[in-house]
């Protein structure tokens, strides 16, 4: 299993907003949520890719296909049944 494939389909929808530059409290508006458990998925992200910092999340995402991570498959699609499609910012 790759550590992307541990991610639930929350982790993955807001690291694609991290990568796309938006702020905690902007992630929490889209997702619902407050920006405490924003943090909070955030650290169980970086510790489940291995990364220390919201910009090494960001570069993880871009070097592992950008808007299209996770490659197409289960975890792709879970997350959009999930979550519904991440919406464009």
């Amino acid at each position: 299993m790759t550590p992307c494939e541990r991610l639930t389909p929350k982790e993955v929808q807001i690291a694609i907003l991290v990568w796309e530059g938006l702020t905690n409290r902007e992630i929490g508006k889209i997702v619902g949520t407050s920006e405490r458990v924003i943090k909070n998925h955030l650290r169980g992200t970086f510790d489940k890719l291995g990364v220390w910092s919201r910009l090494e999340l960001a570069m993880y995402v871009a070097s592992h296909g950008g808007k299209n991570w996770p490659e197409p498959g289960r975890s792709a699609a879970l997350a959009e049944r999930s979550l519904g499609p991440v919406p464009l910012v």
